[in-house]
């Protein structure tokens, strides 16, 4: 039996329902649909990454979607971390996006050089041009989140805007783990977490996924689940 790309399903499942779970209990808000754009397409990349593994979708065009999926999740973060600390800079909100625009863009005339080289029960291995460029412009959005958050934890006195940053401080650390082993093991010669950084990546993204749910029903005016109808009930007096 194929049990590739099995825990890509589980996580998918899990994010799945966690994603129900908020559009159902939280209070929408910018910070939230920003969280909630992030769960579906972490949840999304690891459905098609079982997909791909499961059926041995080897055709091009299923890693490039996959790393279109994935190239948004950075500009992502650091527009939650923006709505978190009120930073207010449209121009620059507008500008986190135009690497991961342009990469899908430019990945879309260079799709036959995509390729998937591996995959196991736990990631994929993929082969897609520009890697270098690519990964500059996708960690340095996860680096300029720490340096905001860390600033902003120093000096916040909002206790609950506080716990929130901290989590997602923490939550940005984990998931930046295997960028460091992966480097770490590179420059001793092991090229074999590179080259599924972004798979593993995503499955340490899990944790975050986690994360930005408890953030979104904590800062929610129903954080206790129970009080849900209560708060829907006295809405529509």
């Amino acid at each position: 039996m194929n049990f590739n790309g099995i825990i890509s399903l589980l996580f998918a499942c899990i994010e799945f329902l966690l994603l129900f779970n908020l559009l159902v209990f939280i209070k929408k808000s910018r910070f939230s649909n920003v969280a909630l754009t992030m769960i579906a397409l972490l949840a999304s990349y690891q459905l098609m990454e079982f997909i791909i593994c499961q059926f041995n979708l080897t055709a091009s065009f299923y890693p490039y979607l996959v790393f279109v999926i994935i190239s948004f999740l950075p500009p992502l973060n650091l527009l939650l971390v923006f709505t978190l600390i009120d930073f207010k800079h449209k121009l620059i909100t507008y500008l986190i996006f135009l690497p991961a625009f342009f990469f899908s863009i430019y990945y879309l005339f260079v799709i036959p050089e995509f390729e998937v080289v591996k995959c196991t029960v736990l990631y994929a291995s993929y082969h897609y041009p520009q890697g270098d460029l690519y990964g500059v412009f996708y960690y340095l959005p996860i680096l300029i989140s720490l340096i905001l958050l860390g600033k902003f934890i120093r000096k916040e006195k909002d206790k609950k805007k506080k716990n929130a940053a901290n989590l997602l401080f923490w939550g940005a650390i984990f998931i930046s783990l295997p960028v460091i082993v992966g480097f770490a093991l590179m420059f001793s010669g092991n090229y074999s977490i590179i080259s599924a950084i972004e798979s593993i990546m995503c499955k340490f993204a899990f944790v975050y996924a986690i994360i930005l749910s408890f953030v979104c029903l904590y800062n929610s005016p129903f954080n206790d689940e129970r009080n849900y109808f209560k708060y829907l009930f006295n809405n529509k007096q």
